[in-house]
C-alpha cells in the first residue's frame, strides 16, 4: 500500500511538471496582447512572435524550477527544459545565451544536489552546441522537420538526466521494476510533452501569422479604397457605381452636388445602399435606368449626349467585372455637366459676332466723320452769308452735329483695344484742372460742386486723358440726374488698396431692377442718352487695372466708387493695352 502510494506521489510530481511545461503555450494571448499595447496596437511581425516564444519560455522555465522535485531522490524531476529548447531552437544564438544563462542561475537557485557531474547532465548544456547548430535551420524547416529536432534534442537531454545517477556511482541493481517503469515515462513523457506543445506553437504561430497577413490585406484593402474615393472626388466629373440590384455602392462628391440640387440635405451615407432612380432628375430617370440596365448586360455607350430642360451633360455607362471569370459586378455610370461649356460657347459665338459688327461698324463710322467734318464747315459758311434771323436754326443743326461727332468718338473709343500711354501723377492735379469745367456745367444748372481731395493719395500710373474723360462723364451723370440747389461731391481717399476716387450725387437714384445693366453698352436710363458713357467709364477703369462699385437708392442719390489698386503703382516705361 505504502509503495503504491510512492508510485503515485511521483507519477502526480510528474504530471505537475507536464501542466507547468504546456503552460508554455498557454502564456502567448496574455504576452502578444501586452507587446501589442506597448506597439501602440501596430502588427507584429516574425520577430515579434519569436520575442514572445523567448519571453514565454523563460516564464516557464522559471516556473518549473520553483516547483521542481526529484525523481526516487536521485533524478531530478523539472520539466524547465522542454521551454528552454524551443525557445533556444526559435530564438538562435542572441537569445539562446540569455536563456542559457537563465537556466544556469536556476539551477544554482532551485537545485540542492550540485555538483559537476549534476552540473553537466541536469542543466542539459551538453545539448546546447546541438542546439545552437539546429537553430538556423529551425525556422526554414517544416513542421516535420522541427519535431525530429526537438523530439531527438529532448530524449538525448531526458536520457542523460535519468542516466546521471549512474554516472554518478549508484548501483542500478537497487532499483526495482516499478522504478525502471517510471524513468522511462518520464523520458517518453517529456518527450511528447515536448512536442505537443511545439505543435500548439506551431499552430497558434501559423494562426496568428494568417490573421496579421489578412489584417494588412484588410488594411490595404481599406487604404486602396479611401485612396480611389479621393480620386473620385477630386474628379472634374460625376461618377456613381452600383451593383447588379441597381444599388448605389459608390459616388463622389461631384455627382453628390448634382442630387443635392433637388434635396439639400442629402448626404452620401442616403445614397449609399439606394437604387440611383430615387435621386435622380425624373426627366432622366427613365433613360438612366435603361444605361444602366443595358451596363449590367455587358453593354458600353461612351459620351452619349442627354440633355434635359435644365442641364446638357455627356453620360456614359460601363460594365464593372471581375477580370478573372468576366462575370458583371455592376456598373458604373460617369456623367459631365457641359451646360456652362455650352453656354459660354455660344457666348462665345456671340461676342465673336459682335466683334465682327463692331469692327465694321468702327469703320463705318470712322467714315462718316469726314463728310460730317464737311457738312459743318459748309454750315458755318452758310451761317455767315445768311441774314442773322436763321442763326438759331444753324445753331440748332452744328451742336447735333457735335452731339453725333461725340457719340461716335465715345463708341471708337469703346470698340478700339488702344494702348494707353501712362505717366506718374495725381489723380487730384486731374480734377483740379477739370474743376472750372465742372463749376460751369454746375452754375449753368443752378447746382453746386464739394471737392474733398486726400492730399496723403500716393501717385499713379495714369492717362490723363482718358482720367478726365472718366471724371467728366461720372460727373456729368450725376448733375444731369439731379435737379436744381442739387449738390454734387467729388472726393479722392488713399486707402490700404490704393487710392478711391467717390462721384456721390443727391439725384432721384436708379431703380434695383436698372442696376446690373447700368454698365452694357447702349442701355441708358435717360431718354436720349445713348448708353455708351457709362461704359466707357468701365472700359477705362479696366484698363487702369481698376474696378467701379455702383451704390445707388431711389429718392436719395447714387455714389459711384472707383478704385485704383495700390498694386498698380508706378513702373518705368509702362504701356497697358
Amino acid at each position: 500500500m505504502k509503495e503504491g502510494f510512492y508510485i503515485y506521489y511521483e507519477y502526480k510530481n510528474i504530471l505537475l511538471q507536464v501542466l507547468i511545461s504546456i503552460s508554455f503555450a498557454l502564456l502567448f494571448p496574455l504576452v502578444y496582447r501586452f507587446l501589442r499595447s506597448r506597439l501602440n496596437q501596430q502588427r507584429l511581425n516574425s520577430k515579434g512572435f519569436i520575442l514572445i516564444i523567448v519571453w514565454c519560455g523563460a516564464i516557464s522555465l522559471v516556473v518549473c524550477s520553483i516547483f521542481a522535485s526529484r525523481l526516487f531522490d536521485l533524478v531530478p524531476l523539472n520539466l524547465g527544459l522542454i521551454p528552454l529548447f524551443i525557445a533556444i531552437l526559435y530564438g538562435g544564438y542572441k537569445w539562446g545565451i540569455f536563456l542559457v544563462s537563465l537556466n544556469m542561475v536556476c539551477y544554482f537557485v532551485f537545485d540542492d544536489h550540485i555538483t559537476s557531474i549534476n552540473f553537466l547532465l541536469h542543466t542539459g548544456i551538453l545539448v546546447y552546441p546541438f542546439l545552437f547548430h539546429l537553430s538556423p535551420y529551425f525556422l526554414k524547416d517544416p513542421l516535420l522537420g522541427k519535431t525530429k529536432k526537438l523530439g531527438v534534442s529532448l530524449l538525448i537531454a531526458m536520457t542523460l538526466i535519468i542516466l546521471s545517477p549512474l554516472v554518478d556511482g549508484y548501483d542500478i541493481s537497487m532499483l526495482e521494476i516499478e522504478q525502471f517503469a517510471i524513468g522511462l515515462s518520464y523520458v517518453v513523457i517529456a518527450t511528447l510533452c515536448g512536442i505537443m506543445v511545439l505543435h500548439v506553437i506551431e499552430f497558434t504561430f501559423e494562426k496568428w501569422l494568417l490573421r496579421e497577413q489578412l489584417d494588412g490585406i484588410s488594411e490595404k484593402y481599406i487604404l486602396g479604397e479611401e485612396k480611389l474615393q479621393q480620386v473620385m472626388d477630386i474628379s472634374p466629373i460625376c461618377m456613381v457605381s452600383v451593383d447588379r440590384d441597381g444599388l448605389v455602392t459608390s459616388i463622389n462628391d461631384r455627382m453628390m452636388t448634382l442630387y443635392q440640387v433637388r434635396n439639400p440635405e442629402l448626404k452620401k451615407s442616403d445614397v449609399l445602399g439606394h437604387p440611383i432612380r430615387l435621386f435622380i432628375d425624373p426627366l432622366e430617370e427613365e433613360h438612366v435606368s435603361y444605361r444602366i440596365s443595358q451596363a449590367l448586360q455587358g453593354v458600353k455607350v461612351d459620351q452619349e449626349l442627354v440633355k434635359s430642360d435644365s442641364r446638357i451633360s455627356y453620360m456614359s455607362t460601363s460594365p464593372l467585372t471581375n477580370s478573372y471569370t468576366k462575370e458583371i459586378l455592376g456598373a458604373v455610370m460617369i456623367t459631365q455637366d457641359i451646360t456652362e461649356l455650352e453656354r459660354l460657347r455660344s457666348e462665345l459665338g456671340n461676342v465673336e459676332r459682335l466683334s465682327l459688327v463692331g469692327q465694321m461698324a468702327a469703320s463705318i463710322t470712322h467714315e462718316i466723320r469726314n463728310p460730317m467734318s464737311v457738312v459743318r464747315g459748309f454750315l458755318q459758311l452758310m451761317k455767315e452769308k445768311s441774314p442773322s434771323s436763321l442763326d438759331h436754326y444753324y445753331r440748332i443743326v452744328m451742336e447735333e452735329l457735335d452731339r453725333a461727332n461725340s457719340i461716335i468718338d465715345d463708341f471708337l473709343s469703346l470698340a478700339q483695344n488702344r494702348v494707353s500711354e501712362k505717366e506718374e501723377c495725381h489723380i487730384d492735379r486731374i480734377i483740379n484742372d477739370l474743376s472750372p469745367l465742372l463749376w460751369a456745367d454746375a452754375n449753368l444748372r443752378g447746382q453746386t460742386i464739394e471737392l474733398r481731395l486726400d492730399d496723403t493719395a500716393p501717385k499713379l500710373m495714369l492717362n490723363a486723358k482718358e482720367i478726365k474723360q472718366l471724371i467728366l462723364n461720372l460727373a456729368r451723370n450725376g448733375m444731369e440726374a439731379m435737379g436744381e440747389k442739387g449738390q454734387l461731391m467729388l472726393r479722392t481717399k488713399a486707402t490700404a488698396t490704393g487710392v478711391e476716387l467717390i462721384v456721390q450725387d443727391n439725384g432721384s437714384g436708379i431703380p434695383k431692377s436698372k442696376q446690373d445693366k447700368l454698365f452694357t453698352p447702349f442701355f441708358s436710363t435717360k431718354e436720349k442718352g445713348t448708353g455708351l458713357g457709362l461704359s466707357l467709364c468701365l472700359t477705362i477703369v479696366e484698363r487702369h487695372k481698376g474696378k467701379i462699385i455702383l451704390d445707388s437708392e431711389e429718392g436719395i442719390g447714387t455714389t459711384i466708387i472707383v478704385n485704383f489698386p495700390a498694386s498698380y503703382l508706378p513702373k518705368e516705361n509702362e504701356h497697358v493695352i
